[in-house]
C-alpha cells in the first residue's frame, strides 16, 4: 500500500500562468519521501551523526496535468526496488483521481564526504 501525503497548493507555489511551477513538484515528492521515511521510524539525523545520508541519484519525471492555486493534492509514494546500494520509488501527485505528475526516483546512501555507501541492513529491511 502506498504512503500518502496531502498537499495544498498555495499562491507561492504557482507561476505567472497561475499553475504550479514545475520545480515545486520535486519539492512535493521530497516532502512525501521524508514523511514516509520518518513514519517508518528511520531517523535521518541519527544516520547523519553516523556519517550517512540519503541522496537523490536520479529522477525521471513526467508532467501530465497542471495543478492550480488552492488545489488539494495527494502524493503517493511506493517502493519499486530496494538493493544494498539503492532505493527506487514510484511517486505520483494526484488531484482526486487525476494523475498530475509522475516520477521514478532513485535514492542512494552517501557518506558525509560524498562517497557512495551501502544502505545499512536495518534500514534495508524497513524498506521492504
Amino acid at each position: 500500500m502506498p504512503h500518502t501525503l496531502p498537499i495544498r497548493v498555495y499562491y507561492e507555489d504557482t507561476d505567472m500562468a497561475g499553475i504550479v511551477y514545475y520545480a515545486n513538484y520535486l519539492r512535493y515528492i521530497e516532502r512525501a519521501r521524508s514523511d514516509w521515511v520518518r513514519g517508518l521510524g528511520i531517523d535521518q539525523n541519527a544516520m547523519k551523526a553516523q556519517g550517512l545520508v540519503f541522496a537523490v541519484r536520479r529522477v525521471e519525471a513526467d508532467y501530465l496535468l497542471p495543478a492550480r492555486l488552492d488545489d488539494e493534492l495527494v502524493v503517493e509514494t511506493e517502493v519499486v526496488q530496494v538493493t544494498g546500494a539503492r532505493l527506487v520509488m514510484d511517486q505520483v501527485v494526484k488531484r482526486g483521481k487525476d494523475r498530475l505528475f509522475h516520477a521514478i526516483v532513485t535514492v542512494v546512501v552517501i557518506t558525509d564526504t560524498g562517497h557512495p555507501a551501502r544502505m545499512p541492513a536495518n534500514i534495508r529491511h524497513m524498506l521492504h
